[in-house]
């Protein structure tokens, strides 16, 4: 299992987040004045995306990967705030990139990701969710944000059998 979660960070995250940018960047950019800030957002980014897919791994019991999906809904850590950190990780990660090689190409290609982020989750994700979890997805769905962060985090419904805390 952790084989697989490694090969699904390696496949996916990792490619879109980081190669993908760092690709398109040295075909434009180059080291601007916002080096610096650039590179603590792609490490808090980079940070945050670590930890969802831990989350993934150790509380929803699968991968970030279609083919090993989690078995539990993931409502913890940064997901109490916002039910998409993971591809608002990414996001901030490739912002960083671009900032970081002041590359408006990089830039463009983070808000493309941003549309197909949306997409995904709209049209594919939320209603795999609420088949699989419905009534867990349905509260869950409620509280918690798509993409805008909850300024505190939400405590969700009380454990039971089978839920994690």
């Amino acid at each position: 299992m952790f084989a697989r979660a490694v090969l699904a960070f390696l496949a996916m995250p990792a490619v879109v987040g980081i190669l993908v940018p760092l690709w398109i960047a040295q075909r434009d950019g180059s080291r601007g004045p916002a080096h610096g800030a650039g590179l603590v957002l792609a490490g808090l980014g980079l940070l945050a995306l670590l930890w969802c897919v831990r989350d993934f791994y150790v509380i929803g019991k699968g991968t970030l990967a279609p083919w090993s999906p989690p078995r539990r809904l993931v409502a913890v850590g940064l997901y109490r705030f916002t039910r998409n950190p993971m591809y608002l990780a990414v996001l901030l990660l490739v912002a960083g990139i671009a900032a970081w090689r002041s590359s408006p190409s990089v830039l463009a290609y983070a808000l493309v990701l941003a549309l197909l982020f949306h997409l995904r989750v709209i049209l594919n994700e939320e209603r795999a969710l609420a088949r699989s979890f419905p009534e867990e997805w349905r509260q869950y769905a409620r509280a918690v944000p798509r993409w805008r962060p909850r300024l505190s985090p939400w405590r969700g419904p009380a454990p039971g059998p089978g839920r994690d805390a």
